[in-house]
């Protein structure tokens, strides 16, 4: 009789595109998301947590990879293998859909505008690589149910809040504004309005928003025949005469030295097209809105290139930059580049209610920033561990629990060890894995005597890297202290190490 197979273990390995994050990375995670949200909070916004979870259908065919857009989500069926099967359902994309279907169910109970926030992971079933993976987290703002560009202004400022609050200097950043019924006016005066140029227009938006990795020549060859790239594969153009590829060029071309100069160039290139002509408006508006503000140009800036998600977007759009620059794996120089975009999006919710509901908003890469912090050394390496109590007599654990607590009701960090006390040595190695800045040791004699020993690992750690013997015996890193004095003692030595 054959023997019955062993069920193989389970490997203990990370589904590919994912990662895990531990103590330090979550800790300024924390810190981070708690700063952006008391912006939002500052400026009126309202938190909401929606599920997780969305159907299909809720998700719809707006998510912003407009090639593929009901891919990219991690789906299932309720029930798939029975007599009726459900719903299909899927992980979150984004944070935008969700506001679109919470609005659309509860509108009858929330305020018009509805000023929300959200912070949270989101999921995509995208092809993973360096730095991109399937799970991130977002933290998104949004006005709903505000027609004026007023709302656009404000989500830009916000944004530049949002970038001093966390760390990144004026003159680090800029947030770009751009707006969609600018370049609708400038297909409109090439010549590609109408239902019948939609494919036309389609590979237009496709090449336009390519600019930063093909440049304006790639860009040009797509707007014409089309582009051969260097694996000698090709790909179809829109076929655009050479005063039609002009007029397009000259949009994402159009920034000047200033806001007025760039406005006015826009001005020119839409001439003829009223709906252009009301983009150019609105960005116009906004500029002075955020002026008056004392948000200038060298924290928001009007910029035609500024072209992702125009397939997505119907108004406004915007993007944070990060101009700085730092090393690529090979060791170049180049920009950090986008952390935040948004924009006004007022056809979202008309799916759920039949009627067009304004709205307008940013959302906040979290990872990307955290990366920028680290990149300008704004960042602690790793955070300080707790406070290490160790025991020396296991019949004492009370008393060491004793200690702990009132290190702790003290506000500071701090625990008893709970691994096999035999070894002293291992307890100063869990320690020093730890991080710890302070050991505290008590043994029956110390106890008897009224004191406990205090060993300063931050300074035994300096004392390691540069003192020389005799400095080391002059400045030794363990004392004892009556226990009485055990808070004092050891909040000295956080004091100083902070």
């Amino acid at each position: 009789m054959a023997k019955p197979k062993k069920t193989p273990r389970p490997k203990a390995q990370t589904p590919k595109g994912f990662r895990d994050y531990f103590g330090t990375e979550v800790t300024h995670r924390a810190e981070m998301l708690g700063k952006i949200a008391a912006v939002y909070h500052r400026y009126g916004f309202d938190a909401l947590e929606s599920s997780g979870v969305e159907t299909v259908e809720a998700l719809g065919k707006f998510l912003p990879d407009v090639d593929r857009p009901n891919e990219g989500v991690f789906a299932w069926q309720e029930d798939s293998e029975g007599d009726k099967p459900g719903d299909w359902l899927a992980l979150r994309y984004d944070l935008t859909a969700p506001l679109a279907r919470v609005y659309a169910q509860h509108r009858n109970d929330l305020p018009m505008p509805y000023r929300r926030y959200a912070m949270g992971p989101v999921w995509r079933n995208e092809k993973p690589g360096p730095g991109r993976f399937r799970q991130f987290y977002q933290c998104d703002a949004d006005t709903v149910g505000a027609p004026s560009v007023a709302a656009d202004a404000e989500i830009c400022a916000m944004l530049a809040d949002c970038l001093e609050e966390v760390g990144i200097a004026r003159g680090d950043y800029v947030v770009r504004v751009n707006n969609r019924k600018v370049l609708n006016g400038v297909l409109e005066v090439a010549g590609l309005a109408g239902d019948d140029k939609d494919i036309e227009r389609g590979i237009v938006l496709r090449a336009i928003d390519k600019l930063d990795r093909l440049g304006p020549e790639g860009v040009r060859a797509l707007l014409g025949e089309g582009r051969k790239d260097d694996s000698g594969d090709f790909t179809k153009g829109a076929g655009l005469a050479d005063g039609q590829a002009d007029v397009v060029m000259g949009f994402m071309q159009a920034k000047r030295d200033s806001g007025a100069e760039t406005v006015a160039r826009l001005r020119e290139l839409v001439a003829g097209s009223d709906v252009g002509v009301q983009g150019v408006d609105e960005l116009e508006l906004i500029s002075d809105l955020l002026a008056a503000g004392g948000y200038g140009p060298d924290r928001v800036e009007i910029d035609p290139s500024v072209v992702r998600g125009l397939g997505y977007y119907t108004g406004p759009v915007f993007e944070a930059e990060l101009t700085f620059e730092i090393k690529d794996e090979k060791g170049r120089a180049r920009n950090f580049g986008s952390v935040a975009g948004g924009g006004r999006y007022d056809d979202l919710v008309k799916r759920f209610t039949g009627q067009e509901v304004p709205a307008t908003g940013v959302s906040i890469g979290v990872d990307r920033l955290l990366a920028a912090l680290a990149a300008k050394g704004r960042l602690e390496a790793e955070a300080t561990g707790p406070v290490v109590v160790t025991v020396m007599d296991r019949d004492r654990m009370a008393d060491y629990q004793a200690m702990v607590a009132e290190l702790r009701q003290a506000g500071i960090r701090a625990e008893v060890y709970l691994g096999n006390p035999k070894n002293f040595g291992n307890q100063m190695k869990y320690a020093d894995k730890r991080q710890s800045p302070v050991v505290v040791i008590e043994g029956g004699d110390e106890q008897a005597r009224g004191v406990v020993q205090i060993k300063d690992m931050v300074l035994g750690a300096q004392l390691a890297q540069e003192a020389s013997h005799d400095e080391w015996k002059e400045r030794p890193n363990q004392y004892e202290v009556p226990r009485a004095d055990l808070i004092k003692a050891v909040r000295d030595i956080l004091d100083r190490a902070s």
